[in-house]
């Protein structure tokens, strides 16, 4: 059996320590700015909220083409020749990137997709779930670890606050964003994923110091996620008094690990800075 190989898109927002040191093949995605295409990763999250700043324009971002998903698919089987490709990828209810991975592995053998139907820290906890069976298990059959990974899919939950409604409306990703006046009563809408779609669960009012631990209690509350890994995840402007309040609740709350995620500059480019959100795997 040949060694398996686990790929993402950086929509998972995997730091890069853990790409490392994992051996997760990342493929990016597109953030559009000023005319000029950038991979996810060329372009600095500050350089997308300057560009608002300046503009009160937002940049737009694509999906990874077919040819990308060639290229990524070519690369591992050239440095791996027997390898078996298992690629999880971004939600296709959100992004094309998914389609585009499928009509791309028509031309491989042994190559497994997996829609995760989840973005951002909630596709990371999947390829994380993933990479940990095969570390525990390197012998571990293919169809067995796949469908592993994809009981964990629907166990998977993902729940952020934007740091700006601004950013959140001109994406346009959210299905039910009713709020208009929102941003003139200071209301934060809760952003989930409701069968690999982005939907406005709840609303909160209030400083995003209020509102991050209650979504934090709120989610504990209704998901009992797995106490063996939580995934934070912030764009940069939160304030460190919440990451430290937050990793207080997280730590009181029993989760043996926790680990922090900065949204990269194709998520910040829907959430605006200083946003806040949560995921882990449901028990």
């Amino acid at each position: 059996m040949g060694k398996i190989i686990i790929s993402t898109e950086s929509g998972a927002d995997l730091p890069k320590d853990l790409v490392e040191k994992h051996h997760i093949q990342v493929v990016p995605m597109h953030v559009i700015m000023e005319g000029k295409d950038y991979l996810d990763g060329e372009l600095s999250v500050e350089e997308v909220f300057e560009y608002y700043n300046r503009t009160k324009k937002i940049p737009s971002t694509a999906a990874t083409n077919v040819h990308e998903y060639h290229d990524l698919f070519t690369n591992i089987r050239e440095k791996y020749p027997d390898s078996i490709i298992i690629h999880i990828g971004y939600t296709s209810k959100a992004s094309a990137s998914f389609q585009s991975a499928l009509i791309a592995a028509e031309d491989f053998e042994d190559v497994f997709l997996i829609d995760a139907l989840n973005v951002t820290g909630g596709l990371a906890a999947i390829v994380m779930y993933a990479v940990t069976l095969l570390e525990e298990e390197p012998s571990i059959d293919p169809v067995h670890l796949i469908e592993k990974i994809e009981s964990v899919v629907p166990k998977t939950r993902l729940a952020f606050i934007p740091g700006s409604l601004d950013f959140l409306k001109a994406g346009g990703r959210v299905s039910n964003i009713a709020y208009i006046g929102g941003a003139l009563l200071k209301i934060k809408p809760c952003i989930e994923l409701k069968d690999g779609k982005l939907v406005s669960t709840r609303k909160y009012r209030g400083h995003m110091s209020v509102v991050a631990e209650k979504l934090m209690h709120d989610y504990l509350s209704e998901y009992d996620i797995d106490r063996k890994q939580l995934y934070l995840i912030y764009s940069i402007g939160l304030d460190e008094s919440i990451i430290t309040r937050i990793g207080m609740i997280a730590e009181e709350a029993g989760f043996e690990n926790v680990r922090w995620m900065q949204a990269g500059a194709m998520i910040s480019t829907h959430a605006g800075p200083g946003g806040f959100g949560v995921a882990g795997i449901e028990r």
